[in-house]
């Protein structure tokens, strides 16, 4: 660390602590208890040791420097726990192991502190591409950062659907090449054949149909990164020429003699297990540890499932960039999200809220409108329950565009103009009618009706009426409807 701020009176203690610190590599200042607080407003420290004398004293500091990590000094009988910012408490004397894992400690607070930084807006894109708060996912940024700054070779391990090229492109995106070309190429799905020119290009006539020369993926990533996704698909023979440019940085174009240098970053990529391959022979263990200079295990959602609100937002949010209505959901479809495995990773996660946007535009989605296998715990649909007079006047305005066109169809086929069944006219007789008593006599023959025509099935039938079957057990019942022996 750059700056340990020793905090004590007793010169003595101060003393010992610069040689022990010094003797650790590390750079130190010290000051009393008078001083010290105006020292880390003015010029701040990475790390402060401070004698624990009062804890009344070491308590206010720690609480208004909480960007910096202490470490208690106490004597043996005293009292004192490590809290926040207080990162460690260690007894005097000091030993050279306590006060080394004290230091580390403080190094890790530092290190995962969040803040905003010179790259703020940078981690801002990084984040909207990196989703989540779960610490599998902390853990890939935090590498990501760290390895980006430099040109070391990063392979890229994890499940299909986890997002490995979304990791790489943050690589690149974060490197000195930004500016440069990011050049994806996935190695499964070019022929073995075909490889070789796919990456190293080709000279006019180098086989049949190379009518002119074609640059390949290295000299179009020049400057720039080249990701390699899928490595473990790579035939061997196509393993062996990569090895060589790899070890080299020169390559040839096929059909050519001339070589090309190259200034290329490599990140590789794969779903396999590489280390069993190498076993099985089919990939070489050369390579491997040419291409294994820093690993990136990109995790399974399965195994950070806490993300998935934060990715449902984000989705959402670039599905309404498109111009899409995007979906809401309830806790209960989160939580039943949440219960289930995604073999297919964050991509089978993004088709499903594509596909409820579908169904669903601008709508919001419960746990009973999620496809089947995305339903976990108590799915109990909600279904409306309507007053009996709605259901009533639905079913009667459905009987009366029955009869409508029932009546009309007797005037094409130029018969008698008798109501609907000897029940319904549209004509009010000139002495006029009961309407309550000639409905319910309506409704009597139509529910008969209903139950002859589906032999009393009574589930059949109340679909039939268009209401519930609740609804018609109580008309039935109402009514006095009961199966004669000879229907």
């Amino acid at each position: 660390m750059k700056n340990i701020l020793l905090v004590s009176d007793n010169q003595e203690l101060i003393q010992n602590l610069e040689t022990i610190v010094t003797f650790m590599g590390e750079s130190c200042q010290s000051r009393g208890f008078s001083e010290c607080e105006r020292y880390l407003l003015d010029s701040g420290a990475d790390a402060v040791l401070i004698e624990h004398t009062s804890s009344t004293t070491v308590s206010s500091l720690v609480e208004k420097f909480p960007h910096i990590p202490f470490v208690a000094l106490v004597e043996n009988n005293s009292q004192a726990t490590a809290n926040c910012n207080l990162v460690s408490v260690i007894a005097t004397p000091l030993t050279y192991p306590v006060l080394t894992q004290a230091i580390h400690r403080c190094q890790e607070y530092s290190r995962r502190k969040p803040s905003l930084s010179r790259s703020a807006g940078t981690k801002t894109r990084l984040f909207r591409s990196l989703i989540g708060k779960s610490e599998q996912i902390q853990i890939v940024r935090r590498l990501v950062e760290q390895v980006a700054p430099t040109d070391a070779t990063v392979l890229i391990l994890g499940e299909s659907g986890t997002g490995k090229e979304v990791v790489a492109r943050n690589v690149h995106f974060l490197s000195e090449r930004k500016d440069g070309p990011f050049i994806p190429v996935n190695c499964g799905a070019i022929p073995g054949e075909l490889l070789e020119s796919e990456l190293f290009g080709h000279e006019k006539g180098a086989f049949t149909g190379a009518i002119s020369a074609r640059k390949g993926r290295f000299e179009l990533a020049e400057g720039g990164t080249l990701f390699l996704d899928e490595i473990g698909d790579m035939p061997l023979q196509m393993q062996v020429k990569l090895l060589r440019v790899l070890q080299e940085r020169t390559y040839e174009r096929v059909g050519g003699n001339k070589p090309l240098q190259c200034d290329v970053r490599i990140i590789a990529a794969t779903h396999r297990n590489l280390e069993t391959m190498i076993s099985e022979d089919k990939f070489r263990e050369d390579l491997y540890y040419r291409l294994n200079v820093f690993p990136i295990d990109s995790p399974a959602l399965r195994q950070r499932k806490e993300d998935i609100p934060l990715l449902l937002q984000e989705l959402n949010s670039r599905i309404q960039g498109d111009g899409v209505d995007a979906v809401r959901f309830t806790e209960q479809a989160i939580a039943s999200l949440m219960e289930h495995d995604w073999a297919g990773n964050v991509r089978e996660l993004s088709n499903l809220v594509e596909r409820l946007t579908i169904l669903y535009p601008g709508q919001i989605v419960d746990i009973a409108d999620l496809p089947e296998k995305y339903q976990y715990g108590d799915v109990q649909a909600y279904e409306p329950d309507y007053p009996e007079e709605i259901l009533e006047r639905e079913a009667f305005n459905e009987l009366f565009a029955e009869a409508a066109a029932h009546e009309s169809d007797e005037e094409i086929d130029q018969s008698s103009h008798q109501p609907f069944n000897g029940m319904l006219s549209s004509e009010l007789p000139e002495e006029g009618v009961n309407l309550k008593e000639y409905l319910s006599e309506l409704e009597v023959n139509l529910i008969r009706q209903a139950l002859d025509n589906q032999e009393w099935v009574v589930a059949r039938a109340a679909d039939k009426l268009g209401m519930r079957r609740t609804t018609l057990v109580e008309k039935m019942r109402k009514y006095d409807i009961q199966r004669t022996e000879d229907a």
